[in-house]
């Protein structure tokens, strides 16, 4: 289900936090924009616990305080037929402690629909998990409706909205896939595809951005 924009200021900044220091260099590298706030790429470290910490320290700094956040990075896709490279756009990101629904997904989608023109856009539920998930434990995670999990993004999300209201996304890119697990041979080509479609999609999230300034109908 989409979720039209929640409030935001008139300059309030965008937080995107990303889990490993590959994600931040394609974030930061990304390039391109006309942001409508100031732009901050948190690396947060692996895992939800580190995510927790970090988010709710970076969103207790003063100029951090009214954050509209995006979870980011990669992720493990579910579905048969994902690739490295495609795009996940969460509705919904989901954990132990219950789910959190996501701002402005149709918004977000077509704004990286344009970003990144020819790679396919996921949309539903991203879970969370505290390790990575591979094999039979995939295919039990997609009979809950999931289409991909990761290991921050709940977390992520929960503990922005945990520090006050405002928009919250997550949008990770499938790096490794039921066809394509990261441990098979010639896998490393899925990854460099992944981080090439990771560092093109910050017009996306600028866009996402900016639409929630305007005046809602």
């Amino acid at each position: 289900m989409d979720r039209s924009p929640g409030p935001a200021g008139p300059s309030a900044p965008l937080l995107i936090a990303c889990a490993l220091g590959i994600e931040s260099l394609a974030l930061r590298g990304s390039g391109g924009g006309d942001p409508a706030g100031p732009v901050t790429v948190l690396r947060t470290g692996m895992g939800p616990r580190n995510a927790e910490r970090a988010v709710a320290r970076a969103l207790g700094e003063p100029r951090n305080r009214d954050a509209v956040l995006i979870a980011s990075g990669f992720c493990a896709g579910l579905t048969p037929g994902m690739h490295p490279g495609d795009l996940i756009v969460a509705d919904e990101t989901r954990d132990p402690y219950g789910s959190t629904p996501c701002t402005g997904t149709g918004l977000l989608v077509d704004a990286l629909a344009r970003a990144v023109p020819g790679r396919t856009v996921h949309t539903g539920p991203l879970t969370g998990s505290d390790h990575v998930v591979r094999g039979q434990e995939r295919a039990v995670l997609r009979t809950t409706g999931a289409v991909a999990v990761d290991m921050e993004s709940a977390a992520t999300l929960r503990t922005a909205l945990s520090a006050g209201t405002r928009p919250v996304a997550a949008v990770r890119v499938v790096v490794d896939a039921p066809e394509h697990e990261l441990v098979r041979i010639g896998t490393v080509r899925g990854g460099i595809s992944a981080f090439r479609v990771l560092r093109a999609v910050l017009p996306a999230f600028h866009e996402w951005h900016r639409s929630l300034l305007l005046p809602r109908r």
